[in-house]
């Protein structure tokens, strides 16, 4: 009996040290798929636009693919459809490509979030308490709707794109009241007096040195969380963890999302315990092959 085929893939800049192809790689293999996921890393195809990127994909028959910094939001204006939850976060993550070529685009990096930061730091530590969010671009419109769910009474928003940050504010207060949300006024002393803090935007990243998150505000009753896992402890994390705060890296949110785009490609449930084995496995191989040679 010949196995089902699938082709699919990630498109974002500076991907080269995704997760994502082991992840999908093992949930292939435990679902007896002879499937592939494919880099397309716009670091490595200079000048390509986003569109020309789609209708590439779309050509070679790949059955969806998985979308990343910078392409999150303004992949939206280039689909057929937008499923409601990808819709009210206003950013899409990943992309299913009906045989006919229509594009319909979701968001699973909120569930991923939620569901990674209920699994490690418990539910109970975001209900009703004040967060502080550095980032309001794609994942962190994805983690602003995911702390909400979670029950986060204020969620106050930093982004260096002062606009951007007031537009994501302003989304929230619409959809959960003025109350539940507003922007940061002295971002270090918004720390020194919240439960939690994000960091949702690249900085921190393999190729985006820095901490965004002024250290010194940080205590050892927070809790800090990162979207990034390349590397797995950033800068912010590791001043986190110095503190004595608890502290929440990316991968939880990079598997969580990764099964459910998976249930939507194959209509199949992976194994979240293998893929977070996988996901390990992985990096133990990513990180000994960049260590410098003894």
């Amino acid at each position: 009996m010949t196995k089902p085929r699938m082709l699919l893939g990630l498109i974002g800049l500076n991907i080269q040290g995704s997760m994502s192809p082991a992840l999908f790689a093992d949930a292939f293999a435990a679902a007896d798929i002879d499937g592939y996921y494919h880099l397309i890393d716009v670091d490595r195809l200079p000048g390509r636009k986003l569109q020309e990127l789609l209708q590439s994909i779309k050509a070679l028959g790949f059955a969806g693919a998985n979308v990343t910094y910078p392409f999150k939001q303004e992949i939206i204006g280039l689909l057929d459809a937008v499923d409601p939850e990808a819709a009210q976060v206003g950013a899409v993550n990943t992309i299913a490509i009906a045989p006919d070529g229509c594009t319909t685009g979701y968001n699973f990096d909120r569930r991923g979030w939620r569901n990674s930061f209920a699994a490690t730091l418990g539910s109970d530590s975001a209900k009703g308490a004040t967060v502080v969010q550095i980032g309001a671009g794609g994942a962190g419109r994805a983690v602003a709707y995911a702390l909400m769910d979670l029950g986060a009474a204020v969620l106050i928003i930093h982004d260096i794109d002062a606009a951007r940050a007031d537009a994501l504010r302003s989304e929230i207060a619409t959809a959960y009241g003025a109350s539940r949300c507003r922007l940061a006024g002295d971002l270090a002393h918004d720390i020194a007096e919240a439960d939690g803090v994000v960091n949702a935007t690249q900085v921190g990243m393999r190729g985006f040195p820095g901490n965004p998150v002024p250290a010194a505000a940080l205590k050892p009753q927070h809790w800090a969380a990162d979207v990034i896992y390349t590397p797995m402890q950033t800068a912010f994390l590791r001043a986190a963890a110095a503190k004595g705060a608890r502290t929440l890296n990316g991968a939880g949110m990079c598997i969580y999302q990764a099964a459910e785009a998976f249930r939507l490609f194959t209509g199949l449930t992976p194994d979240v315990a293998r893929l977070h084995r996988a996901f390990a496995v992985a990096v133990a191989a990513r990180d000994a092959a960049s260590a410098p040679a003894a």
